[in-house]
């Protein structure tokens, strides 16, 4: 039994040694693909004004300052969780942005759910776990 113990242990120590690079592909990955999204709505502003006025439902918010605001969480939350600073609240403010993008669009496609939920789940792992010993809150934490 403390053969399979050692075992186990010693297989499971280098699996660990793989979570900062996983967590730091996880945040560009997902930094990507909002900050993508965010450069497309500053491309074409009055598109962006036009979707979020006719096309996207979202709740309370004037259609101007939505589209206002999800730019800049597009823009500024992907650098933000790229670098590691702040990393937990740049995942939970794309959480947010990723969650009002699914309830504004009435008529989603089951594939892009699907990828909407892989971010989630993606901003969820950096939001427990942190940005990971690959980042800026880790060095800064150190000193």
């Amino acid at each position: 039994m403390a053969k399979l113990i050692a075992f186990y242990n010693s297989i499971f120590s280098k699996v660990d040694l793989l979570q900062p690079i996983v967590l730091l592909a996880a945040r560009f990955y997902v930094a990507w693909v909002f900050f993508k999204s965010g450069l497309t709505k500053l491309r074409d502003w009055d598109s962006t004004l036009m979707l979020f006025e006719y096309e996207y439902a979202v709740p309370v918010l004037n259609f101007e300052v939505a589209a206002y605001l999800a730019t800049f969480g597009e823009i500024v939350l992907p650098i933000m969780l790229v670098v590691g600073v702040l990393g937990r609240k740049a995942a939970i403010g794309l959480f947010i942005v990723n969650i009002v993008a699914v309830i504004s669009l009435e008529d989603m496609p089951a594939a892009a759910l699907n990828e909407h939920i892989f971010w989630g789940a993606l901003l969820l792992l950096v939001t427990v776990w942190g940005a990971g010993k690959l980042s800026l809150d880790h060095v800064l934490r150190i000193k």
